[in-house]
């Protein structure tokens, strides 16, 4: 094992303990000192593996794009501590994204693992996620066009700053890799539960047919389209070139919808 794996494995010990997320408002982390811990052990070990990784302080859209991008990081099943632990420190970078695998149907494992009187809770459950999934990305989609605008005014004023030396201009240009490879991130993920969502109702519908799967439709239809916003952002291959895919074609591809109407 290199020395940089050795540093990473040794964090990843001592982090393990306690790396459940810890859970603010809104699908944001919570402003404690653990969770800043995580985030700059995650700085450290994604710079030793050769990730974008700059040591420039955040701005404070960067913090805010970073912390809309907690729930879209994060499993929406309810995953045992351990795993959720991993996630955790795979969103803040500690661990790479290629140890997890896309589990397609954990999510609709978890909702039936439950216990639960009647099927309608289970759609109920399905719909909410995804109403509350579409209507935080105008929100993370707005502030990544601000971010994506103040890295633009950066790398127009590196050629007319006389005292900046080679670090400041190798910091700045991974700072602009780091916050357009976390927004590829989060438009893979998001795609990805789409998917985990989709295979949920699809295997609802076999197991407990019911009239509420129509507002489950909806619900994900309304998310599809919201996840479009995401789109524009950044060219279709980004994921791919940020490392977090091995091919662009490995990306979710979103089922036409299973119902049409009741």
């Amino acid at each position: 094992m290199t020395r940089a794996g050795s540093r990473s494995a040794c964090l990843l010990l001592a982090l393990l303990p306690g790396a459940c997320a810890q859970e603010g408002n809104f699908g944001r982390p919570a402003p404690s000192a653990w969770n800043r811990l995580i985030e700059t052990t995650g700085t450290v070990a994604a710079y030793e593996r050769g990730a974008p990784a700059s040591a420039f302080p955040l701005t404070d859209d960067e913090t805010i794009l970073r912390d809309r991008a907690w729930r879209f990081l994060m499993p929406a099943d309810g995953q045992a501590a351990f795993l959720d632990a991993l996630a955790n420190l795979t969103r803040a970078r500690v661990l790479p994204p290629h140890w997890r695998h896309d589990d397609l149907p954990a999510y609709h494992n978890d909702l039936i693992a439950e216990a639960f009187r009647s099927p309608y809770s289970r759609y109920r459950r399905l719909s909410d996620d995804a109403v509350a999934d579409g209507r935080l990305i105008p929100i993370f989609a707005a502030v990544a066009g601000r971010v994506f605008d103040a890295d633009g005014v950066r790398l127009r004023a590196l050629p007319f700053s006389k005292s900046l030396d080679d670090r400041d201009v190798r910091q700045a240009a991974m700072r602009v890799a780091e916050n357009r490879c976390l927004v590829a991130w989060v438009r893979l993920e998001t795609s990805l539960r789409i998917a985990r969502y989709r295979y949920a109702l699809e295997h609802f519908l076999i197991e407990m047919p019911g009239r509420e799967a129509a507002s489950a439709e909806q619900a994900l239809a309304f998310l599809e389209g919201r996840r479009g916003l995401l789109d524009p952002l950044l060219p279709p291959d980004a994921a791919a070139r940020c490392g977090l895919i091995g091919e662009p074609s490995a990306q979710a591809v979103l089922a036409a919808p299973v119902v049409a109407k009741y």
